[in-house]
């Protein structure tokens, strides 16, 4: 089995179809659905279902997917540490939840550059079943995020909370029933915690999965979010 097979696999895939799949790859078609092919021989299942309309996949093709994923970012990981200077001693690929990057993650990540400079530091951006995923499959060596999943051979560490505050640009807004109320996912506690204290508020119009952008949307159009006190400190009177 080929790793430039499994790559195909996985372009196939993102893309929906052979033909756009050998355009992003610089191939030809016949040389995709040769790797294709080869592929579903050597594993003796059908991965994916030609349309006219391009393509689906199968039971099999899903189970692949995760570990063809696995293997394509551990060779590319493998490349990137080959690759580093002689002054590099190791690497450290931090798993950051996108929401907690700005504040807490951004001073481990320069913590670890100034405290040790023979690393050298990835960082991946993902959500908190994405950062277990990393960690389970030895992709990132450090995680933060808002919950931890962890297994036998992983230790982990309770930081401080990530306070939340409720902002407005109008401080007589009412929050429960504000048609521009903003919601932002904030993990699951949180997400438990605010369905029953808006039990009858409905379904927020707009949603973020990332702080930033709820806070972006705040400052141009007013409204109402729960923000981590760390963002929106300097917009506080």
């Amino acid at each position: 089995m080929r790793l430039s097979a499994l790559q195909t696999f996985l372009t196939i895939i993102e893309t929906g179809s052979l033909s756009r799949a050998s355009e992003k790859l610089n191939i030809t078609q016949s040389t995709v659905t040769a790797r294709l092919q080869a592929l579903e021989d050597d594993l003796g299942h059908t991965l994916l279902h030609r349309h006219r309309s391009g393509v689906s996949v199968t039971a099999a093709g899903l189970r692949l997917k995760r570990y063809a994923e696995a293997m394509s970012d551990l060779w590319r990981q493998a490349c990137q540490e080959i690759a580093l200077p002689d002054h590099v001693r190791l690497i450290c690929n931090f798993g950051v939840h996108h929401s907690l990057w700005t504040g807490l993650g951004q001073v481990i990540f320069e913590n670890i550059c100034q405290l040790r400079p023979d690393i050298a530091v990835s960082v991946w951006s993902g959500n908190s079943a994405q950062i277990s995923d990393w960690l389970d499959a030895g992709l990132v060596d450090i995680g933060l995020s808002h919950a931890a999943d962890v297994k036998s051979n992983q230790s982990v560490f309770e930081l401080a909370a990530d306070r939340l505050v409720l902002v407005s640009p109008d401080p007589q807004n009412p929050i429960a029933f504000d048609p521009n109320y903003i919601y932002i996912e904030a993990g699951t506690d949180f997400g438990r915690q605010h369905a029953t204290a808006f039990a009858s508020a409905g379904i927020a119009n707009t949603s973020f999965n990332n702080p930033l952008w709820g806070l972006e949307h705040l400052l141009q159009n007013g409204g109402a979010v729960y923000l981590p006190y760390r963002l929106v400190e300097q917009h506080l009177a």
